[in-house]
């Protein structure tokens, strides 16, 4: 059932003992929240910029005058419509107020820290943090002074949150190809500061993945991973074409991969693994609720699957809460929501050492 990548683990889980049913959540809320909570997690797909807290816009509206009541209003107006977007348009223009308060290095600085703080809370071991450096570009801001002063508030935080940080740059797609490349430029320069992968995110029609091949052999040519989102508002095509176009070695959402048979089974036997956001494909219209995510049915076909947060101050979820909708929406036994987390080391782009501790210390964990 589990899509794992590593012998030791296969062990592990066979000799847990399997429940006779799913977990009766109302029961045992408490006791699972509890399981969740010692979980040791990894999360993969996160934006730095989509996940400043209301309380943290508060603080960086401190010094902006003009822009305090307007956070005020829009804070009550997203936990007036519980987080949720008629569409991905909708979201964008929500979005925009986060956009307009990260206006200096020191934002992003800060939106740092307390991110590292939040995850920290949520005992995420690990993250590989999206930081949207076409957005940064598309603002006209420096990338260099930006992600100087994102880079060393994580440093500083690192040792005090005992979260372990590295970076993903994202591109947006339908920006173009000299875009594309500029961000592939920073992402190469700044390797030494952490940044492990490029990825493309954005409209994917608009930004086919057939334009980015050269691009993305580029990334590897200078020791990047590469990531896309794909699948997650387009069909199953686009992740089929970021696969074989691109040779990615995660996908970003792959909502909609359900839906092709071909293109389940590309992701099975590649071993590609998704990057599911549940919580934020509900929130964006993409899916009516939370229980209607292929989620199970991956796992069922043995794809290698990672849940993760997104955007998730935008969402009004965190990494924590995901675990816990899984579980009270698929009724996932506590060795299922191991094997997630377990899949996630493996997927992450440590070294192979880093990652064989983090899988041992998940299963101590849930032992």
């Amino acid at each position: 059932m589990f899509a794992l990548c590593q012998p030791q683990v296969d062990k592990w889980l066979a000799a847990r003992p399997k429940p006779a049913q799913a977990i009766p959540m109302p029961d045992l809320k408490s006791s699972l929240q509890s399981f969740i909570t010692r979980l040791p997690k990894v999360e993969l797909h996160v934006h730095l910029e989509g996940a400043v807290r209301p309380e943290t816009l508060r603080e960086l509206a401190l010094n902006k005058s003009g822009l305090r009541q307007k956070v005020g209003e829009w804070i009550s107006e997203r936990r007036a419509q519980q987080y949720r977007y008629g569409s991905f348009q909708q979201f964008l223009v929500a979005f925009g107020i986060v956009t307009l308060l990260l206006e200096k290095p020191q934002d992003y600085a800060l939106a740092t820290t307390r991110l590292l703080e939040w995850l920290a809370e949520q005992n995420v071991q690990y993250a590989e943090i999206i930081f949207s450096a076409g957005v940064v570009l598309w603002k006209k801001q420096s990338v260099d002074a930006v992600f100087e002063a994102v880079a060393g508030a994580a440093e500083e935080a690192e040792p005090r949150t005992g979260v372990r940080v590295r970076w993903i740059f994202d591109a947006v797609r339908h920006f173009g190809l000299d875009h594309v490349r500029e961000v592939l430029r920073w992402a190469g320069h700044y390797r030494s500061r952490g940044v492990v992968a490029f990825g493309i995110g954005g409209d994917e029609e608009r930004g086919p993945a057939r334009l980015f091949p050269d691009i993305f052999q580029e990334a590897r040519d200078q020791g990047l991973h590469g990531v896309a989102h794909a699948g997650e508002a387009c069909g199953p095509e686009s992740i089929r074409d970021a696969v074989e176009l691109l040779g990615v070695e995660r996908i970003g959402h792959g909502l909609t991969a359900i839906r092709d048979p071909h293109v389940m089974t590309l992701l099975r036997e590649r071993r590609i693994p998704l990057e599911v956001c549940p919580t934020s494909n509900v929130a964006t219209g993409l899916i009516a609720r939370f229980e209607d995510h292929p989620l199970p049915k991956f796992l069922e076909a043995g794809l290698v699957v990672t849940l993760n947060s997104d955007d998730p101050a935008m969402f009004g979820t965190s990494l924590q809460e995901e675990f816990l909708e899984a579980a009270r929406c698929f009724g996932f036994s506590r060795e299922t929501l191991a094997a997630l987390c377990i899949n996630a080391a493996r997927a992450s782009f440590l070294g192979e050492d880093e990652k064989q501790k983090l899988c041992e210390e998940i299963m101590r964990a849930a032992t």
